[in-house]
């Protein structure tokens, strides 16, 4: 059976929450928590949750019962107030990440699916940290990632992650794109079971650069990584516009857009399915999925949140681990 790592992520927000939801959804895997036990156990008395957490154990069989558990323990730093993130709980966050990624680095556990970080309350703690998919790369030991969201009917990849909008024309290389384009190739074969992925490449200026009128990019390194590829076992088509390689016509049979920054697709992707939508670290040694949403500090123990993000990723995870 397959088994899943989940790391609540910031744990005054409602990670902990859809923790707690995992035994309710009658999956096709075993979920394993990285967190800390008596959280868990303070957000359910806190939801009135009936919960029963037990220490995961390789050795042993999947618990039964739908009110059960399995947790690898991590100690908090500081007590946690819902709706209240604290810095110095920073490391504790890290930690059970760091815990869960090696875990599926050495094939312990079959993916990692993860829950919403604050990114800005980790940098408040003095320790660099810009997302989730850098992070991973960094543990898998420096490699070059690709993220990309998916929503039923719409796989949105990015050229460039996390990056200020006036650094991401400095970013996009030759070598970059080939990279990402190799990678999401490859990942559409391997992981999604689709022979000949059809991938769409969005120009990164308007018009997709209006023949060198508005920009450059497009002839002198889009346009030529797209060329350079057209031997591999894909349909790649572009560079298109942006604004109109969204449209059903154009993504009609289409696998996967390529867009060349977070703002030029994720827009889209998440107006089409927002509380759907999965996000997928492609590139990694191992499988990583994600909810699609912040940590909603404000519905941390309320109970008042939508789980659709949490099952699709949970679900992705398990459809992509099977496929390998």
């Amino acid at each position: 059976m397959v088994t899943l790592a989940f790391t609540p992520g910031e744990p005054a927000g409602i990670g902990p929450d859809l923790a707690l939801r995992i035994p309710h959804l009658a999956l096709a895997a075993r979920v394993v928590v990285f967190a800390d036990p008596e959280l868990l156990a303070g957000r359910a008395h806190t939801l009135g949750i009936r919960i029963r957490l037990i220490p995961y154990d390789p050795d042993k069989s999947t618990p039964t019962g739908a009110d059960t558990l399995e947790i690898v323990s991590h100690s908090l730093i500081k007590t946690v107030r819902c709706g209240t993130a604290d810095p110095e709980n920073a490391p504790y966050v890290l930690a059970c990440l760091k815990a869960a990624t090696d875990s599926c680095l050495q094939g312990e556990l079959s993916a990692l699916v993860t829950g919403p970080i604050h990114k800005a309350v980790i940098n408040q703690a003095g320790i660099p940290f810009s997302g989730h998919t850098e992070y991973l790369a960094s543990c898998a030991g420096g490699i070059h990632p690709v993220m990309m969201l998916a929503v039923p009917g719409l796989r949105v990849a990015l050229a460039t992650t996390h990056l200020p909008l006036a650094d991401v024309s400095t970013a996009i290389t030759r070598d970059s794109l080939e990279h990402t384009l190799r990678i999401l190739i490859a990942e559409l074969q391997g992981r999604f079971g689709i022979a000949r992925p059809r991938i769409l490449v969005c120009g990164l200026n308007p018009h997709a650069g209006e023949d060198g009128h508005m920009g450059r990019e497009e002839i002198e390194v889009i346009r030529p990584v797209v060329k350079s590829l057209e031997k591999l076992d894909a349909e790649l088509l572009g560079p298109l516009p942006a604004d109109t390689s969204f449209t059903p016509e154009r993504l009609k049979n289409t696998d996967a857009v390529l867009a060349m920054y977070h703002d030029q697709g994720l827009p889209v992707l998440k107006h089409m399915g927002f509380g759907r939508a999965v996000n997928i670290t492609l590139g990694l040694p191992f499988i990583r999925t994600s909810v699609d949403h912040g940590t909603a500090l404000e519905l941390a123990g309320t109970g008042h949140f939508d789980d659709g993000s949490l099952k699709a990723a949970l679900a992705t995870a398990i459809t992509m681990a099977n496929q390998t």
